[in-house]
């Protein structure tokens, strides 16, 4: 309990530093950064691209319409939001939705970094190319989802992308399940070979 607890004051504390943030020019237009959130004991972490313009007004990752569809999988997979860790790549929004370029994702991968190393979940998944890019160094989300890295990063398509693609919605629970399946010690073993790099 004395553990978890050093842990939540060092994420929150985290948390205050990525809200003053001055490391890359994003920090100039910025209304809120958008740190990530949930417990401290989370199983699995999302990392998604970076915050939209919702998420930037709120100060919170995946509330706008991509979250919207993230919610909805995650409860269709049987995942509940509240007991996993979100944020993303890079904590404010670049103007116009536009990808985060390389500087800005290198400025954020410390607390990125410090996240997962406190969190400490089973299964991290790094939801589109930009995440994938940026804690693999690997892109092609189409040829690489589903597949496990490292024995902890699971890579799938962005709610975002599901939102464009209604056809990528079964794939993406499918993938979601694939992590509760990592987090719960089953990992198929037939699937291991296709799935594990």
């Amino acid at each position: 309990m004395i553990m978890r607890r050093r842990t939540r004051d060092q994420l929150d504390s985290l948390a205050l530093e990525i809200r003053s943030c001055r490391r890359c020019p994003l920090s100039k237009d910025r209304t809120k950064a958008v740190p990530g959130e949930g417990p401290e004991w989370a199983e699995i972490l999302l990392v998604g691209e970076a915050p939209g313009r919702d998420e930037n007004l709120a100060g919170r990752p995946f509330v706008g319409r991509a979250g919207s569809v993230l919610d909805r999988c995650l409860e269709e997979a049987g995942i509940d939001r509240s007991r996993i860790f979100i944020t993303n790549a890079v904590k404010c929004r670049p103007p116009n939705n536009r990808r985060p370029k390389n500087d800005e994702v290198e400025a954020c991968r410390p607390y990125l970094e410090a996240q997962i190393e406190l969190v400490q979940p089973k299964v991290v998944i790094l939801m589109g190319n930009a995440a994938t890019k940026a804690v693999l160094d690997l892109e092609g989300v189409t040829s690489l989802r589903g597949r496990l890295f490292k024995e902890i990063y699971l890579v799938t398509f962005h709610p975002a992308a599901v939102l464009r693609n209604g056809n990528l919605r079964e794939v993406f629970i499918s993938d979601l399940l694939a992590a509760k399946d990592k987090v719960d010690g089953r990992w198929p073993p037939a699937r291991d070979e296709d799935y594990s790099d």
